[in-house]
């Protein structure tokens, strides 16, 4: 079980995520909606590690997540495994090394600098592909492709990790209707068929309440409703959103002066950042 003690996290003056309590049993595909700048990406930077919390903890079967450092948190992050809306493939790389990046925490400094993989690392990643629908174009460089193929190439990037936890933050945000339903179709699959938990922030209402089972919505860094989608009421999406929450509600349409939740993670913090050009 995943359990977050009253999380969080300010930037300045700004308080992006304010005292988040929440727990996420394994095997749950938890939908988080919410304005823009209400602290959802922050709030899954911090549950990967990606970001460090200002107060609160992070537990999860009896460990504390905010404590580990060295080895010990780099095994984290490859176990709660992020794919986020910009893809963060290596462009100049083809789609199978790309894939098989998500074995850099695990493997010696010397193979990393030589990027050599074993022939089982291979399979796996091709296994990954085709279970995506991605194995045909392999060995094509990860910039031909489109936005939902690539975003498909980071999810089998991330089932390669062997994660626990599966965190998305906006994977559809800049997809079209067809590659957003694909990649969401994914994630449903993962999650029921191999029974990894998946967190993802999604910006339209009608997709949450389609695939999640239970919903989070979040509302100045506070979290103000956890349920059932049926759950969702005028009221509570009044609460969450400021307005009625008539289908498709998208918070894009609904963005605020706010300040951004969360910079983009640093490099070096990302599984991939040391093949980057």
């Amino acid at each position: 079980m995943l359990q977050l003690v009253a999380l969080t996290r300010r930037f300045g003056d700004t308080c992006a995520v304010d005292r988040a309590s929440v727990s996420i049993v394994d095997g749950e595909m938890v939908g988080i909606i919410g304005r823009s700048g209400a602290g959802k990406s922050t709030l899954l930077r911090m549950i990967g590690r990606l970001m460090d919390p200002t107060d609160g903890r992070i537990e999860y079967n009896g460990t504390n997540v905010t404590a580990l450092r060295g080895k010990a948190l780099r095994a984290w992050r490859a176990r709660t495994a992020m794919i986020f809306q910009q893809f963060n493939l290596v462009n100049r790389l083809d789609v199978l090394t790309n894939v098989m990046c998500g074995h850099l925490f695990e493997m010696p400094a010397a193979r990393v600098l030589l990027k050599w993989f074993t022939p089982a690392e291979r399979a796996l990643a091709i296994q990954a592909l085709d279970r995506l629908g991605m194995a045909d174009v392999a060995m094509n460089r990860a910039d031909a492709l489109s936005g939902g193929q690539q975003q498909r190439v980071a999810i089998a990037r991330a089932l390669v990790q062997k994660p626990r936890i599966l965190l998305a933050d906006e994977p559809i945000a800049s997809l079209d209707p067809l590659n957003a339903k694909l990649v969401m179709d994914a994630l449903a699959d993962i999650n029921r068929r191999n029974g990894i938990t998946v967190l993802t922030n999604l910006h339209t209402l009608d997709t949450a309440r389609t695939y999640c089972r239970r919903i989070i919505g979040m509302s100045s860094g506070r979290i103000v409703f956890d349920g059932a989608p049926e759950a969702l009421t005028d009221q509570v999406l009044r609460d969450i959103y400021g307005q009625s929450g008539d289908q498709p509600l998208d918070e894009r349409l609904t963005s605020t002066s706010l300040p951004a939740s969360a910079p983009a993670a640093p490099a070096g913090q990302h599984p991939i950042g040391i093949l980057s050009s």
